[in-house]
């Protein structure tokens, strides 16, 4: 056991002399544009908070009254005792929002993406997944036997190429996963033009739209809204833990018989817990209020543009993009110190925000993330802004 603690530490100090050791400040508030941290009072640039949603007064009350009515927990898996009737009804609300035929419940999108390779993709089968995929689409993919291929992120000629490889192989089933949007940069996958490969090769296209659902697209759809392929995705995965409330739990919705073997076969799904009652219900609100909320993403939409126009007048560099996930880049050797150290004294001025470095973006791309919210407001944007300027005069 010695030997093993041993080794452990050598490891930890490994990463902290890397620079790359993960520190969480707790919050002493509740999540919002607005926080308290255990040193200051701060204003919130780090949340996937995208609509406000996470601390609406509907989303709240409606979390508590299912306390009351439905309890705390389920204690049990759905297929056992764990399913109310207020789950099924907010899996048939997920899949009319996001116009897919059902939806099926899992208690995160992490589970979500990992219950699905395994149970509908075998061998002889092939899996086109793109370079920057999230993690959880990543491990999933290894549950599965099928063969796994990786194009270039949104590069239609190398996805062309691999789609050709695995045919001439002589693959059954082809499905290529990608995500709406990648977290890191902000980037939209190319729907339009994936669909359109997907219809030469008879291939099915899944995507994975957790930074997307809720405030994406004209009617807050997401990724397929916005790049009009609406009913051409096959599978389409996404999170409650972000715009839709930010609590926890996420879905798949999909055409029926995808969602109805994933009820026989998805292991996530038949050996975890239900989501909880209150969770449930919150989720329902936030969707409802997602639904509706254009002024919300009229606002996102604005203070996204806002921020971007403002920190280039500044000479920032930022990665080019209109989506409120805004990565400003420290490029170089010194970047991911750079970036710690800004992030580091924007708390100092009331700013939140975190810097990404090496390895969970490539080496000499340290950047710090700034995350929009409908809940800033101009004078929070200009106020974040002004951090920046005044921490880049410091370091």
């Amino acid at each position: 056991m010695y030997a093993i603690k041993d080794a452990l530490r050598a490891t930890l100090r490994e990463i902290d002399d890397a620079g790359l050791t993960k520190h969480e400040r707790e919050l002493t508030s509740p999540q919002s544009a607005h926080v308290t941290t255990e040193s200051a009072a701060a204003l919130n640039f780090c949340a996937n908070n995208y609509l406000g949603l996470a601390d609406h007064p509907d989303v709240i009350t409606a979390a508590r009254d299912a306390l009351q009515e439905w309890g705390f927990g389920m204690a049990s898996v759905r297929f056992i005792c764990g399913t109310q009737s207020q789950h099924r009804d907010l899996e048939r609300q997920i899949a009319q929002f996001v116009g897919t035929e059902d939806s099926i419940l899992f208690s995160s999108c992490f589970d979500a993406n990992g219950g699905i390779f395994e149970a509908l993709f075998g061998a002889g089968d092939a899996i086109i997944s793109d370079e920057l995929n999230h993690a959880s689409l990543i491990d999933g993919i290894r549950l599965s036997k099928a063969a796994r291929l990786r194009y270039k992120n949104a590069d239609m000629a190398d996805l062309r190429g691999q789609l050709e490889a695995a045919r001439g192989d002589g693959a059954d089933r082809l499905v290529i996963v990608t995500d709406g949007v990648f977290s890191m940069d902000g980037y939209y996958a190319p729907l339009d033009a994936i669909c359109d490969l997907a219809d030469e090769f008879n291939a099915m296209v899944m995507v994975d739209d957790s930074h997307a659902v809720g405030f994406v697209g004209e009617g807050g759809r997401g990724t397929h809204e916005l790049k009009g392929v609406l009913g051409r995705v096959d599978i389409l995965t996404g999170t409650l833990g972000k715009a839709l409330g930010g609590a926890s739990g996420g879905y798949v919705a999909a055409h029926q018989e995808i969602v109805d073997l994933l009820r026989q076969r998805a292991r996530p799904y038949l050996f975890s817990n239900a989501v909880a009652p209150s969770v449930v219900a919150g989720s329902s609100k936030a969707i409802e209020l997602a639904a509706t909320s254009n002024d919300g993403r009229r606002q996102l939409r604005a203070n996204s543009a806002l921020f971007r126009e403002l920190m280039t007048q500044q000479g920032f560099e930022l990665l080019p993009g209109s989506h409120p996930i805004t990565p400003v880049m420290f490029p170089g050797a010194d970047g991911a110190r750079v970036a710690a150290q800004m992030a580091d004294a924007m708390l100092a001025r009331g700013v939140y925000v975190i810097a990404f470095s090496f390895p969970v973006v490539p080496k000499g791309k340290a950047r710090i993330r700034v995350q929009l919210s409908a809940a800033h407001s101009e004078d929070d944007v200009r106020a974040c802004v002004q951090a920046f300027v005044d921490a880049r005069a410091e370091i």
